[in-house]
């Protein structure tokens, strides 16, 4: 059996850490490579997870979450990831739909999403447009005032939960000619009149995360569902984007740790010259590279948690994690399949998978190019 070697844990963080693999052992791990062909997950398993809470890690427990704090949020993400990257995309989309509320929202909207998904309802973050991608000053979605409501007209693309989810954030334009200043945030209820949802993309991986586009056609919504002022739209998707990047880089290490485990595994069976191979220096060292390319990764989600834990919002932080660990899962994978041989490169395992899924995460919440945009930005200042 690979030890993982996960070090300087609290008691309670161990407990934690141990129920949730079980859970993904037993629970989403099996179905996984079922999920992936179907394109979903099984609505009992997700049930089992909002029971724990796992849609709620990252939510304060006056809302009705569980309050974690952003370390032991990543420890069970990276666990989650472990079983299915796609599942994980899946929970943490709670937690993104309504964490600009939390950050922006009156008290009176906090109350009301939290009772959405609280009870049970799941939540949804939708900036992403079809034409724009990481180009946010190229949103085409308007909100028009008119009277007491505002009024949408347009679409978003590529957006987690987009099918399931019961309450939405959305951005739209208010004022084209102020680009990303002209960005304003809203709540939006699935059930309006004029909203509309696409069909769940037909992705190459992260496959059980249900992935669609929305559409908004003369779509009026309450004046009180603006989060926030107008214009602060661009702002507040930017201050949540800073702060879960570093969430789905932990489900990103868990996709790393099921590379090495799988690699390591056959390594130890194929038997080619009259031993394992795993005895060949050659495959040896490339475990080795994947071991070290994984524990780094781990230390850089890690640090970036511990900063967010200390009230430090540092986006090059998140950014430099995000990319580090997507890029290093990539290659994580190519290894694994590498490794396995022709087999690697069959469904028949789940390393093909593995790199599937691992590929998402240099695209989302922000490309790897536009992180290294942030970073080189925050460096010459």
């Amino acid at each position: 059996m690979y030890f993982k070697r996960d070090y300087g844990l609290t008691e309670e963080q161990k407990d934690l850490q141990a129920m949730v693999h079980e859970f993904a052992e037993k629970e989403i791990k099996p179905r996984a490579a079922e999920w992936d062909v179907n394109g979903s997950f099984s609505d009992d398993v997700l049930e089992m997870a909002k029971e724990m809470g796992l849609h709620l890690m990252a939510v304060p427990e006056k809302f009705g979450g569980m309050g974690l704090d952003k370390v032991t949020e990543c420890i069970l993400r990276e666990e989650i990831g472990w079983a299915d990257a796609g599942f994980s995309v899946t929970l943490g989309g709670f937690a993104l739909g309504f964490l600009p509320v939390m950050l922006a929202g009156t008290d009176q909207q906090i109350a009301k999403f939290a009772d959405v998904i609280t009870a049970g309802g799941a939540a949804a973050f939708a900036l992403t447009e079809a034409q724009g991608g990481s180009d946010a000053a190229n949103t085409k979605t308007t909100a028009k005032k008119v009277g007491n409501t505002y009024v949408l007209n347009g679409s978003k693309a590529f957006i987690s939960n987009g099918d399931i989810a019961d309450v939405y954030t959305v951005f739209a334009m208010t004022d084209k000619s102020k680009g990303v200043k002209g960005i304003s945030a809203f709540m939006v209820d699935r059930n309006t009149p004029g909203f509309s949802i696409g069909t769940h993309e037909n992705k190459m991986g992260i496959r059980s995360s249900h992935t669609c586009s929305l559409y908004f056609d003369e779509m009026a919504i309450p004046e009180e569902n603006l989060i926030g002022k107008e214009g602060e739209g661009f702002k507040i998707a930017m201050n949540t984007l800073n702060r879960t990047r570093v969430s789905g880089a932990s489900g990103c290490v868990g996709i790393m740790q099921r590379a090495v485990e799988e690699a390591v595994a056959y390594s130890k069976e194929r038997e080619v010259f009259g031993k394992p191979i795993c005895k060949h220096q050659g495959i040896a060292f490339m475990l080795a590279d994947m071991e070290i390319k994984t524990q780094a990764a781990r230390q850089m989600v890690r640090y970036a948690a511990r900063t967010f834990d200390a009230d430090i919002i540092d986006p090059m932080v998140g950014s430099c994690s995000k990319t580090f660990v997507s890029d290093n899962a990539v290659q994580v994978c190519l290894d694994a399949i590498q490794v396995l041989g022709g087999y690697g490169y069959s469904r028949e395992y789940p390393v093909e998978k593995l790199l599937r899924d691992a590929k998402s995460y240099q695209i989302t919440e922000g490309t790897n190019q536009i992180q290294r945009v942030t970073i080189s930005g925050n460096m010459l200042k």
